[in-house]
């Protein structure tokens, strides 16, 4: 049984969420050389129980019914996932924080593309030209990181806004009212995916018991608590609200990194990234105007 929250409990609850994703960044930062696939295993090896629990609550303990109800929207929408899972920790280690989250917030409007051309929903002029405008900034973003070597951190950066786009329009094409069981079986990809790489590499999965603490409490924590206080928030707040309410997201994980550990990001990545901005609450604040009726 889920419990019914207030429009501001719940605008309050998707910024809560935002914020505690913005600290992911700097976590991965303090792993140090915990490599991408270690740090994948980690996270989603803690965020895991906490869906798990979660999920077993709000069905009132019919926890396997609810996650075979995903059925294969689920587990495409879980593959996607688990694409933007990884491609998230790359990027991280490959760029500067601040070149990684802003091209994640590409994805909103990656979505918008995907809908048009797989689900065939109708794109407004105004979102047709915030994306014009927002491959102005990722163009920036991609070509600076390619000329100072970090060019396959931003491509990172890019697939991993692409698998979240991806689950996106699976959950629509589904219509799939609750995200977390797909999370759930993202989650699991992501443990089976890494420790499979992982192993046919001949790499080890062994980390320093702090660093493996710390990747388990960011999965369980950050990402685990953070997608459930999402997910019961949203309910209530309008698609183009929570895309202005997430970019707080944005906004604080290169502010994080830099406070803690002094990062800066480069000119070019600053002018790319305010653009991409630019589009994305130009695509939002259009949206709340001009509100189609909601598919799941």
């Amino acid at each position: 049984m889920q419990r019914e929250f207030t429009y501001l409990q719940s605008v309050a609850m998707v910024l809560l969420a935002a914020v505690m994703w913005s600290l992911m960044a700097l976590i991965i930062r303090f792993l140090g050389d915990a490599g991408t696939w270690q740090v994948l295993f980690y996270r989603s090896l803690g965020m895991i129980p906490v869906l798990v629990f979660v999920i077993w609550r709000r069905s009132d303990g019919e926890l396997l019914p609810r996650i075979r109800r995903a059925g294969l929207p689920g587990i495409i929408g879980g593959t996607g996932l688990a694409f933007a899972f990884a491609g998230a920790i790359y990027a991280i280690q490959a760029t500067s924080v601040a070149n990684a989250v802003l091209l994640f917030a590409a994805a909103p409007l990656m979505t918008a593309v995907l809908a048009w051309a797989i689900l065939k929903e109708p794109v407004r002029p105004a979102t047709w030209a915030a994306i014009g405008l927002a491959s102005i900034g990722v163009f920036m973003m991609v070509r600076v990181g390619l000329t100072i070597g970090t060019g396959w951190g931003s491509i990172a950066a890019l697939l991993s806004a692409s698998g979240f786009a991806a689950f996106t329009i699976t959950l629509r094409w589904g219509r799939l009212s609750d995200m977390l069981p797909a999370v759930l079986i993202g989650g699991v990809m992501s443990v089976v995916a890494a420790a499979t790489i992982v192993a046919t590499r001949g790499d080890s999965l062994a980390l320093p018991i702090g660093s493996v603490v710390l990747a388990m409490l960011m999965g369980a924590i950050l990402l685990g608590v953070g997608m459930a206080i999402y997910t019961a928030g949203s309910r209530a707040v309008d698609a183009a609200q929570i895309g202005l309410l997430t970019l707080a997201e944005v906004m604080l994980a290169p502010i994080w990194v830099w406070i803690f550990l002094g990062e800066d990001a480069s000119k070019d990545t600053l002018v790319g990234g305010a653009i991409l901005l630019v589009a994305i609450a130009f695509n939002a604040a259009t949206g709340m105007r001009h509100r189609p009726p909601k598919l799941i």
